[in-house]
């Protein structure tokens, strides 16, 4: 009988090396990003911390720390000072919010029913956000100037009296939330543009078969279709509104010995970010100038998730 050799199989060699993982494997990825996160850490996380914890401080900024605990936010608290710049804070964001996206809404809407010279429109309505602030500041002074302002000069064309704009507590709010609209309406109406081009052109057909009107049209199908933009936009109109400073800072400084920080006569343009630059570098004091840093930060949280909910709320309705 013959016998028949059998082969025996061939032993498969399993790899030895382990496939690298993690950093070790996308270090190069890494080390491409590294630059942003660096940065981040230096210039915002760290300070960021450096701030809380001198906020538990009594420090001028150059001599010791001296531990102060809770006692700075205690302070900050009962501090009329600085629930008045709130309440100014709020009032002007209040007048320059709600009008601008009004304008910025419509502003939108004209310029996607615009056939010819759609991009210097854009261009147009957009100069204000990129201009100086400072620049800007210094023209709008020129226009609420009490004897030779563009503003007084029209309301005595029509017969009423002048109003001293940057003098008067309401005069000043005013011509500073003037200045925040102008600056801020076209950039949000760019944002406003690109959301309506986003929503289906099939859905004003259908409303303009069943009969619908341009009012209707707004508010039946543009209206809901922009809610996630429009929400957008107020948030960050509402951050950026309520932390204020250059727009007030440049526009009611004064020649007296009062602090470029003041606000102007009264008070009455003193925002919450103006008064902690006061508390901070007019009266060295840094320690509580940090806890009313991270009391502008908790007014402003507030703030935004207080919108957030309103929108969300009638979008649910």
């Amino acid at each position: 009988m013959a016998v028949i050799e059998q082969t025996p199989p061939a032993v498969t060699r399993t790899s030895t090396v382990q496939p690298k993982k993690g950093l070790r494997k996308y270090w190069h990825l890494y080390a491409a990003i590294s630059p942003f996160y660096l940065l981040f850490l230096g210039f915002g996380l760290i300070p960021v911390g450096f701030s809380l914890w001198v906020s538990f401080h009594r420090w001028d900024g150059l001599g010791s720390m001296e531990w102060a605990g809770l006692s700075q936010y205690r302070y900050l608290l009962s501090d009329s000072d600085f629930w008045s710049s709130v309440g100014n804070t709020i009032i002007i964001w209040a007048l320059a919010t709600f009008p601008m996206i009004f304008l910025a809404m419509v502003t939108a809407v004209l310029l996607n029913s615009a056939v010819r010279f759609k991009n210097v429109y854009r261009v147009a309505y957009f100069l204000p956000n990129v201009t100086s602030v400072v620049a800007i500041a210094i023209i709008f002074g020129s226009v609420f100037s009490t004897n030779f302002g563009l503003v007084n000069g029209l309301l005595q064309a029509v017969g009423l009296d002048q109003v001293a704009w940057l003098n008067t507590p309401w005069g000043i709010k005013v011509a500073v939330a003037t200045l925040m609209t102008w600056q801020w309406t076209g950039y949000n109406a760019i944002i406003f543009l690109a959301g309506l081009q986003t929503i289906p052109g099939e859905l004003y057909e259908a409303a303009r078969m069943d009969g619908a009107g341009p009012v209707q049209t707004f508010f039946r199908i543009t209206l809901p279709m922009m809610r996630p933009v429009l929400l957008f936009v107020l948030v960050i109109s509402t951050v950026t509104g309520l932390q204020s400073f250059s727009e007030p800072q440049v526009l009611l400084q004064t020649n007296t010995n009062d602090s470029p920080f003041s606000g102007g006569p009264g008070h009455a343009g003193r925002t919450m970010v103006l008064y902690f630059f006061q508390q901070t570098f007019d009266n060295n004091d840094f320690g509580y100038g940090a806890a009313v840093a991270w009391g502008i930060f908790l007014v402003v949280i507030i703030f935004s998730i207080i919108n957030w909910r309103l929108v969300q709320r009638r979008g649910e309705d």
